[in-house]
């Protein structure tokens, strides 16, 4: 697979997974999924993290992935890439995985005593991949294994940073987001 085809094949993959944190940022507020609760004087995740949120944005995911799967042929065709179809359990897992990388960054966040938005470098960039893939990797071995080769997954850990400073940055001038980070 060549370079263009293995990074087409990456951000397709992923988008189930890069969309889901955007999506629960746009549905905002709700109960917060720790209740209000804290650990050791600092809350356990923060106002941030609501239950609205995080089923809005692994709800969108899976929708997104479902709509990959209704234009995959025509996708594919019309980039030239043989991109892949999602399977159920990963149609699910890659957002969901999202979701809970972000919950679990969040709650390291203010074990390490970041407030809510405080910058953490490369947690805040890669906690949703590294856990959506996780997940992927346990619900769908096989699918995994056959779409996931050590190129995509270079290309996932290169673009990734990268899309979420831009994407994050866009929010932010957009008035969506309170940091650019």
């Amino acid at each position: 697979m060549g370079l263009a085809a293995t990074v087409a094949t990456a951000v397709w993959v992923m988008l189930p997974a890069y969309v889901p944190n955007n999506a629960a940022v746009l549905a905002g507020g709700g109960r917060p999924i720790d209740g209000g609760r804290t650990w050791g004087g600092k809350r356990v995740l923060g106002d941030g993290k609501t239950w609205r949120g995080t089923a809005i944005g692994t709800l969108v995911g899976a929708a997104l992935a479902a709509v990959l799967n209704a234009v995959q042929p025509a996708a594919g065709d019309a980039v030239g890439v043989a991109l892949p179809s999602f399977p159920p359990a990963a149609m699910l897992a890659l957002p969901a995985g999202a979701m809970l990388g972000d919950i679990l960054a969040s709650f390291l966040k203010r074990r390490t005593g970041r407030e809510r938005g405080a910058a953490f470098p490369l947690l805040d960039q890669l906690d949703f991949v590294v856990v959506a893939l996780a997940l992927a990797a346990i619900a769908a071995p096989a699918w995994f294994g056959d779409t996931f080769t050590l190129g995509v997954l270079v290309a996932i850990l290169v673009l990734t940073p990268l899309l979420h400073v831009l994407t994050n940055g866009a929010a932010y001038l957009l008035g969506l987001k309170n940091e650019p980070w």
